[in-house]
């Protein structure tokens, strides 16, 4: 068939210069991987992705990642040959301002890019969150004969992927879980932006794989369509492991002054250097973003046959839905992204306590009753179950069949499968964060992780990227403060609050006790603007007297008046968290000596600061500059509430190991400081 193979040949040409010409005219670009992989991208594209331009969000399309996001130009390219809702021009505007082509993927931006990526190793990640995303859908609702959750997840990556530690995380827990319909086309060129891999990589990749439990296969020549398409085809019938399939290439292929080193994996070839690569490619010289017609009516075979095979899809949905009306019905919503009707009924708010209960503890209670409501609410901790409380008791266990539990203890009861919504990560939290953004991205489930605050620090930057895709993901964190006590600074976060307000989308709330939590999880579960952080103490809280305090219903403000001697008051306490209750008994005792004063608990700086102005005027009038804010951890950024004139009692250290009680007396957090700081600042306002 050497019509057919030359055929080919134009069409993965015309990937790797539509790239390349977009890069050199931006001036900015890798052409690299554009260059190297094209040919694993045409095979996957046009042989087995399974997918519909003309509605990228269909359910049951096959994922693709391209987890090495530099290479963006070789997306584009293929989405615009595919005839998704990007045009040449866009393609021309590559990395420029307003562009649909972005530098890097963008999730929401451009029409099939599936997540954003360019932070090496994420994108693999979150292909494992797809892929369990999938297979828990696939066992909730798929029925013999009738399978409406059926698609792959295909991801390319690159060799500054393999080198994250992220990556060894989330493929070691697929390959644990057995994965089979998760497929990673390694490009294995040995080159990084810096120079060769082998001078900081020289690990056996196949070995590392094959231990974490992967199906290994191999393609010796980059360029070798048949045996790419045979190798993908391998991968797709092992259903029982992940497959890693290491394509040998060649970074940059065709530049004569170039290929194969790192001068050719992050700046634009120069207008000589690709010209002559076009020449040696036997392409157009003169030409730029050249498509052939014939090309593009090979490549545009994508819009009949994934119009073709969703119609197929839905037809099969329309009979499914007639055997299996309720689950059809629940897919849908859930696909949609809507909650049920009824998943907040009867949520009964917890009774005045004055011992009190851990913060983590009513969290704890409130998932038990919302894990019965919700049956998308699914996710885990990294090993820290039995202190986190954030297990769905008899929800099953999220684990493959066919493994089994003889032995082994530690689990949540219930199902043992892939239908489990307990997923036991294990000590991995960055690879966790990663995962719960990839069921996100994939859809029909609710994401949550769950660890000590102090170590979102490993989970940052999915987070970060969470965050910057608008996600609605729900990041659990508990020991939220010096009261951690005893295990000392290590576990003590000082700096995670305030780091994590600082991230745009993301909502950050600290509730102050069991009444807040339960109004926390309410917000978390309608966010769907973007992540939301949910921040819960290790000690007992009391529960606040709500027939003398607010509602905790102001929570859902972001913050409110929880109490005041008066309407008119001289001071206000602002406080969050375990500080709430410390700043209710300061301000009550000081009223006693006739000081007017006002208690606000901000569980929420983001949801407050989105309320209408004369709303936060009302809870902070602009005239009352005496204002102290207390909270356990460190105190840059309350100048926002307090101002230049008010007082904050804060951290300006990391902690100390001692019981925590301790902790809040030595660092200062007492009535008696607070006290003394008050009245010190309503004198000096008088003078």
């Amino acid at each position: 068939m050497p019509d057919r193979k030359e055929l080919e040949k134009k069409c993965i040409n015309t990937i790797r210069f539509l790239a390349t010409d977009a890069i050199e005219k931006a001036k900015s670009g890798h052409p690299g991987m554009p260059l190297g992989a094209a040919a694993s991208a045409y095979t996957l594209w046009t042989k087995h992705l399974k997918h519909n331009p003309k509605n990228p969000q269909w359910p049951d399309r096959d994922r693709f990642v391209l987890s090495a996001g530099h290479a963006s130009m070789l997306l584009y390219a293929l989405l615009y040959l595919s005839g998704y809702d990007l045009t040449l021009d866009d393609i021309k505007n590559f990395r420029q301002w307003d562009s649909r082509t972005p530098g890097h993927p963008e999730y929401g931006h451009t029409p099939g890019a599936e997540v954003t990526t360019g932070p090496l190793g994420q994108g693999l990640a979150n292909a494992v969150g797809m892929a369990i995303a999938e297979a828990h859908l696939a066992a909730h609702f798929n029925r013999e004969g009738n399978k409406i959750v059926d698609h792959f997840t295909y991801v390319l990556a690159s060799d500054g992927d393999m080198m994250e530690g992220v990556v060894a995380e989330a493929c070691a827990l697929a390959g644990h879980l057995r994965l089979g319909k998760l497929i990673v086309l390694y490009d294995d060129n040995k080159v990084t932006l810096a120079g060769s891999a082998g001078l900081s990589f020289t690990e056996n990749i196949e070995l590392r794989f094959k231990s974490y439990g992967w199906q290994i296969l191999k393609v010796a020549d980059g360029n070798d369509v048949a045996a790419i398409d045979k190798a993908i085809k391998k991968a797709k019938r092992e259903t029982e492991k992940p497959s890693l399939i290491c394509v040998s290439t060649t970074i940059g292929y065709g530049a004569p002054c170039k290929q194969g080193s790192c001068d050719a994996h992050g700046s634009p070839l120069g207008a000589e250097e690709l010209q002559k690569t076009k020449e040696a490619l036997c392409w157009e010289a003169d030409k730029s973003f050249y498509v052939r017609e014939d090309v593009k009516k090979y490549f545009r075979k994508a819009l009949s046959r994934g119009k073709k095979q969703e119609r197929m899809w839905r037809d099969n949905l329309t009979a499914y839905k007639q055997n299996n009306a309720a689950l059809g019905e629940e897919f849908e919503r859930r696909i949609k992204g809507e909650l049920p009707e009824d998943w907040a009924s009867n949520l009964a708010p917890f009774p005045y306590d004055t011992k009190g209960i851990a913060t983590r503890k009513a969290s704890e209670t409130v998932m038990q009753f919302l894990a019965a409501k919700v049956p998308e609410l699914m996710g885990g901790s990294a090993d820290l179950n039995p202190s986190t409380f954030t297990w769905l008791k008899n929800m099953g266990d999220f684990q493959n069949p066919a493994s089994s539990s003889e032995g082994l203890h530690g689990m949540v009861g219930g199902h043992w499968g892939f239908e489990g919504r307990n997923i036991h990560y294990g000590v991995r939290e960055h690879a966790m964060g990663s995962i719960s953004v990839g069921m996100a991205l994939h859809g029909g489930v609710i994401p949550y992780t769950a660890t000590f605050l102090t170590f979102a620090d490993y989970m940052r930057p999915p987070m970060r990227l969470a965050a910057l895709m608008k996600l609605r993901v729900i990041f659990v964190f508990t020991h939220d403060s010096i009261g951690v006590g005893e295990d000392g600074p290590t576990h003590q976060p000082v700096e995670q609050v305030m780091n994590l307000r600082q991230v745009p989308n993301m909502t950050v709330i600290r509730p102050a006790d069991a009444n807040e939590t339960l109004e926390s999880w309410r917000i978390a579960l309608t966010n769907t603007a973007g992540p939301t952080v949910l921040i819960f103490s290790r000690q007992n809280l009391p529960v606040l007297d709500r027939s003398v305090c607010a509602p905790a219903s102001g929570t859902n403000q972001g913050g409110y008046i929880l109490w005041e001697s008066s309407p008119d008051p001289e001071i206000i306490f602002i406080a969050t968290g375990s500080e709430v209750s410390l700043a209710l008994t300061t301000a009550q005792k000081l009223s006693q000596e006739e000081v007017k004063v006002r208690v606000v608990s901000l569980p929420s700086w983001e949801i407050f600061d989105r309320q209408p102005r004369d709303y936060r005027e009302k809870v902070l009038p602009p005239h009352i500059s005496a204002r102290i804010a207390v909270e356990a951890g460190i105190s840059l950024g309350w100048e926002h509430y307090v101002g230049l004139a008010g007082n904050i009692i804060g951290m300006s250290s990391f902690g100390a190991s001692a019981p925590g009680p301790v902790l809040f007396e030595k660092f200062g957090f007492t009535v008696e400081n607070i006290m003394a700081k008050a009245k010190k600042l309503l004198e000096n306002q008088k003078k």
